[in-house]
C-alpha cells in the first residue's frame, strides 16, 4: 500500500496574484480555543525553489510518505502554478515518485474573500472542457508527465486524477464525458503513451453511479472530512470516523476501487475576512473542524491502511491556508509527519 499526498502548487507568486503567505501569517483567533495562525515552523518558502522542496522530499521520504499528486491548473490550454512542478520538484535533486491532479477550478484571485453573498463557487472560476480540449490535455500531461519513470502507477497506468468530476460530467454530459475519456485512451494508444488510470475526485451522489460506465478506473477524495452543511465546530476525531465508514459506501455506489483519503484537519479562515461574531456560515469560514492533533491524525491515516487499498491519500502537504498539511508546524514540530511513520507501524501490526 502506498500513502500519496496532495500538493497545493500554489506557493510563488504569479501575473494573477501573489501566494497566500501574508493570508496565513496574519489570520488571528476568530472565537475561543481557535487555534490561528497555522504557521509553518520551517517559515514561508517560494515551491519553485528546488532546494526548498528538496527539504520537504528528503522529510517525506523519512516518514513513509511513498509520493506526491500536484494540482495541475488547466484551462483551455493554459496553465498556473505550473512552476512548483516544472522547476520545484522536478528540479530537485531528490524527489519522490509523482502523479498530477487536473485542478478543474482556477485559483481565486482576490483573497481574502470579502463578501459573505457571493456563491462559495464563482462561476468565473469553473474551467470549461470538452473532448477535444480534454484530449488535449490528457496529450499534455502524458508527453510531459505521464512518460517519466518516477511517475505513479496502478497496474501499470499512469494515475491522473481530475479534482472536480462532479462538474466535468454534468457540464459534458455522460454521452460527452464517455467521449472524451475514451478519445483520450485511443489518442494515448496511438502515440505509444503510457495507458491512462483516471479516478474521479468527490463524485457526487447523482454521479458516482455512473462514473464507472463512463470510464473512470476508480474513486477517491481530496478532503472528505468536514460535514459541509453541518454546524460551524466539529471534532475531527468524530468527523474522521465518520468519513471511514462511508468508504465501502463509495465503492460499492461507484463498482470500482475506492482509495482513501484522510485529512490532517480543515480551517479556511485565512482565506477569508474576519468578520468576527457575525462569521458567515459558509466556506471559507465555515465549518472549522477543531481538536486536531498528529495523534488522532496517525489514528485515522491507520485505519485507512488497514483497508485493502492499494493507495491511500493524504490532505495534504502544505494547504496552509485550509488547514490541512503535513509539513512542520510551530504547534507540534515535525509531529505530522512522525503521525504518517507511525501510522504504517501501526497498521501493519493489526
Amino acid at each position: 500500500m502506498r500513502v500519496l499526498a496532495y500538493v497545493y502548487p500554489g506557493w510563488h507568486a504569479i501575473a494573477e496574484r501573489e501566494p497566500e503567505w501574508d493570508l496565513v501569517e496574519r489570520c488571528t483567533p476568530r472565537f475561543d480555543g481557535h487555534v490561528q495562525p497555522r504557521l509553518p515552523l520551517w517559515g514561508r518558502y517560494d515551491d519553485r525553489d528546488p532546494a526548498a522542496i528538496a527539504r520537504r522530499v528528503e522529510l517525506c521520504r523519512a516518514h513513509g510518505v511513498d509520493g506526491l499528486v500536484y494540482g495541475l491548473f488547466w484551462c483551455r490550454g493554459k496553465r498556473v502554478f505550473e512552476a512548483a512542478l516544472d522547476d520545484g520538484f522536478l528540479g530537485a535533486a531528490t524527489r519522490l515518485p509523482f502523479a498530477v491532479m487536473w485542478a478543474n477550478r482556477l485559483p481565486r484571485k482576490v483573497l481574502p474573500v470579502r463578501r459573505a453573498d457571493v456563491p462559495v463557487i464563482d462561476p468565473d472560476r469553473l474551467v470549461p472542457t470538452d473532448v477535444d480540449d480534454f484530449v488535449a490535455l490528457v496529450r499534455t500531461v502524458a508527453e510531459r508527465y505521464f512518460v517519466r519513470d518516477d511517475y505513479v502507477r496502478v497496474g501499470g497506468a499512469a494515475y491522473f486524477s481530475i479534482f472536480d468530476s462532479t462538474f466535468f460530467i454534468r457540464e459534458l454530459g455522460a454521452d460527452g464525458a464517455r467521449q472524451a475519456i475514451g478519445r483520450a485512451r485511443e489518442m494515448l494508444a496511438a502515440r505509444g503513451l503510457p495507458a491512462m488510470h483516471l479516478a474521479a475526485i468527490d463524485p457526487s451522489a447523482d454521479v458516482i453511479g455512473g462514473v464507472r460506465a463512463l470510464g473512470f478506473d476508480s474513486v477517491t477524495h481530496y478532503v472528505l472530512l468536514p460535514d459541509w452543511k453541518g454546524p460551524p465546530l466539529q471534532d475531527y476525531a468524530e468527523r474522521a470516523a465518520i468519513s471511514a465508514a462511508r468508504w465501502p459506501g463509495f465503492a460499492a455506489a461507484s463498482g470500482l476501487p475506492y482509495h482513501p483519503s484522510v485529512a490532517t484537519g480543515w480551517d479556511a479562515s485565512p482565506r477569508g475576512l474576519d468578520f468576527g461574531r457575525e462569521r458567515p456560515d459558509k466556506y471559507p469560514w465555515s465549518p472549522v473542524v477543531v481538536g486536531e492533533h498528529p495523534d488522532k491524525f496517525r489514528d485515522a491515516l491507520a485505519r485507512a491502511l488497514c483497508t485493502d487499498s492499494e493507495l491511500v491519500f493524504v490532505a495534504s502537504l502544505n494547504e496552509w491556508s485550509e488547514g490541512h498539511y503535513l509539513e512542520p508546524d510551530t504547534r507540534h514540530g515535525l509531529a505530522w509527519m512522525e503521525a504518517v511513520r507511525a501510522a504504517r507501524i501501526a497498521a501493519c501490526a493489526r
